[in-house]
């Protein structure tokens, strides 16, 4: 990754105001976020996106939230890498993940779906899996402390419990940060500072 790449950091996410609150969204409030604190704003539109240009710790870079729901958010991302020539090493993905308890970050790179349907519409779509990947704990299911189990798809289109709710802040400011570490320290430095955070 040489210093002049652009980058591309896309948040995973549903459009519409039905999905905007839900724990599957995560990607769009984090990326929201960093463009707020980079004082930019997601107002243009191109390939099925919202999106901005901009510099961020000084480098290039587009910050995206495709609209094409999460199960094609591949697609968006392609034509906006092929469009502006963004290898893919140099795209950073935003997405929950239950696998993660709620307000845990990892960084990964190259690593497969494990079963999130954005992620794996992204590896479809380049047939490759070099990106960089910002997950952000949402907790799974089972682990929902009233004792009621609902599914999956119930629990990631659900909207965040109170507690959840009142650490929100935090882990949407832990995840920008995520971001902005891995612009500013490169990929290695970044998985060193935030995959050993507890």
């Amino acid at each position: 990754m040489s210093d002049s790449n652009l980058k591309l950091i896309a948040g995973l996410g549903n459009p519409g105001t039905d999905y905007a609150q839900t724990r599957h969204n995560i990607g769009f409030l984090v990326v929201e976020a960093l463009a707020a604190a980079s004082c930019l704003a997601l107002n243009k539109t191109r390939f099925e996106s919202a999106y901005v240009k901009g510099k961020i710790k000084g480098r290039d870079v587009i910050l995206v939230k495709p609209m094409s729901y999460m199960n094609r958010s591949g697609g968006p991302i392609q034509k906006f890498a092929a469009y502006y020539k963004i290898d893919l090493p140099d795209i950073i993905i935003v997405h929950d993940d239950m696998d993660l308890d709620f307000g845990q970050i990892k960084i990964v790179q190259g690593r497969g779906h494990g079963g999130h349907n954005g992620v794996r519409s992204i590896i479809d779509v380049f047939g490759k899996r070099e990106c960089i990947r910002v997950r952000v704990g949402v907790g799974h299911p089972i682990a929902l402390r009233n004792g009621k189990q609902r599914g999956v798809t119930g629990h990631v289109l659900g909207r965040f419990a109170p507690d959840e709710q009142e650490a929100l802040d935090v882990t949407i400011a832990d995840a920008v940060d995520a971001c902005l570490s891995i612009l500013d320290n490169g990929i290695t430095l970044a998985m060193n500072k935030v995959n050993t955070r507890r």
